[in-house]
């Protein structure tokens, strides 16, 4: 059993990394995305494994309490695994990002419950060993408080943006008081129970401060930063406890994130430090750049279509108010509809469309949108100049010419979608409001603009009608 158990523990744990780099690898397009999600499923399982045979294997009085211990892990794991799949299968597309925030959250929170059973235990870590616990703590902690906030934020249980006067300078002193705790229990031979607990106090104290002045347009960005601040927690428990499973799944998804994290600031061509303490996306600000006051011409819904219908190109911008009125459907309804009057149809993507990354990928995926039709910003962008219709559905700060031309707009220098330099761009919008960002809009006010305002799902049922009618 002594040799059979280690041989066990490390086959589990190279399943469980292949699996984890393979499904990662095929979760980078979506056309291999779900059985890239199913592979780092059963990755999971055999990282799992791999610690309930640890468990059975401990020595002594570990090893007495393994059918408690064992009963406890099941329980856990049907609870958790149940509540997720229910969970999992009636969440609306809407609250997908609300969703993910709190479920990478968990993950930051596990890592950290992980390290607190550590720092309790009579045979603490040492030496490199503790400082990974206390790192794994304190990122995971933070994680877990942060993405709570960022998941009622996204759910509209909280305001956008909360600031106050001297509010960085009070997130200063909360982490100097959690750093200052966690060496005081580094170095502590048996620290008390109320040091411990301040230490932990102070990290989730301090994920709460960092992340409510953080505004609604950069939670894509916040989203991702929690995500690779929870893969490093767990690679660094999982280093601190010679797991070699959770070191390289903390590796792999700490080193995704990151690189998510640092795309998506440079998509809105600022740095992370700007993201994370500037006031970008806070409500209320607004622009003075010609045609920020210009009135807005509309249209009907019904000849928006039939101007599609006998153009040559359309390109289709989604948006957030496309998952809102779940109109995804209807959307590619409306696009066969072209194609079959011979229009060549598009979908342009920005990095930040949406509440979190790929979102907009993720919905029209749902409804059936073939992958070729689906462009990246990059890709399409220097297209937009021989395009004859673009269509927006839902997006505002991410087609804002503002970003271009007004020096005194938030937004400014942020890449976006040129879809103003189309020959015609229909905007579907529900009313006037602003974007995430609180910044007009100054493409609602050009001359090849017009506005087609009501909810997407009946505006597109509209168009898609008069498509019909039109034969």
């Amino acid at each position: 059993m002594a040799t059979v158990v280690p041989l066990l523990v490390g086959l589990c744990g190279f399943v469980a990394a292949l699996l984890f780099i393979l499904g990662l690898k095929r979760m980078s397009s979506p056309a291999s995305a779900l059985s890239g999600i199913m592979m780092a499923g059963i990755g999971m399982i055999a990282a799992i494994a791999s610690s309930v045979i640890m468990l059975a294997d401990l020595p002594g009085p570990a090893r007495a309490a393994w059918p408690l211990n064992g009963g406890l892990a099941l329980l856990a794991l049907v609870l958790g695994g149940g509540w997720a799949w229910w969970r999992g299968r009636r969440v609306a597309m809407t609250a997908m990002p609300q969703m993910v925030a709190l479920y990478n959250g968990m993950g930051g929170g596990a890592a950290a419950a992980v390290a607190a059973v550590a720092l309790t235990d009579a045979v603490r870590p040492i030496g490199v060993n503790l400082a990974a616990t206390l790192a794994g703590a304190l990122i995971g902690a933070v994680s877990l408080s942060g993405s709570v906030i960022a998941w009622a934020k996204l759910d509209g249980r909280m305001g956008s943006a909360w600031r106050f006067p001297a509010q960085r300078l009070l997130n200063g002193i909360v982490i100097l008081a959690a750093l200052a705790l966690g060496a005081l229990v580094a170095t502590c031979p048996t620290p008390e129970p109320w040091l411990i607990g301040g230490f932990f106090a102070m990290a989730l104290l301090f994920g709460i401060a960092m992340t409510l002045p953080i505004g609604g347009a950069d939670m894509p960005v916040v989203i991702s930063l929690y995500n690779a601040f929870t893969g490093l927690a767990v690679g660094l428990e999982g280093y601190a406890l010679g797991n070699p499973a959770l070191m390289i799944a903390g590796m792999v998804v700490g080193s995704a994130g990151t690189l998510l994290t640092l795309l998506m600031a440079k998509a809105m061509n600022r740095s992370l430090t700007n993201v994370l303490f500037s006031d970008f996306g806070e409500t209320g600000a607004s622009t003075t750049g010609a045609g920020a006051t210009k009135p807005a011409k509309t249209a009907e819904a019904s000849d928006a279509a039939l101007t599609m219908r006998y153009s040559g190109s359309v390109v289709i911008v989604p948006g957030y108010g496309l998952a809102v009125a779940q109109a995804q459907q209807k959307l590619y309804e409306l696009v066969k509809l072209l194609q079959a009057a011979s229009v060549d149809v598009k979908f342009a993507i920005h990095p930040v469309a949406g509440r979190m990354p790929g979102h907009m990928n993720v919905l029209l995926a749902e409804a059936g949108v073939p992958y070729d039709l689906i462009f990246d910003m990059d890709e399409i962008n220097d297209d937009f100049g021989a395009v004859d219709v673009a269509l927006v559905i839902g997006a505002n700060d991410v087609v804002n010419p503002a970003a271009r031309t007004d020096k005194a707009s938030p937004i400014y220098g942020m890449p976006i979608l040129n879809v103003d330099r189309a020959h015609q761009v229909y905007v579907i919008k529900r009313g006037q409001g602003k974007g995430y960002a609180g910044v007009d809009n100054l493409l609602f006010g050009l001359d090849n603009c017009a506005m087609v305002y009501g909810d997407a799902q009946a505006v597109l049922a509209a168009m898609v009608q008069a498509l019909k009618d039109s034969g």
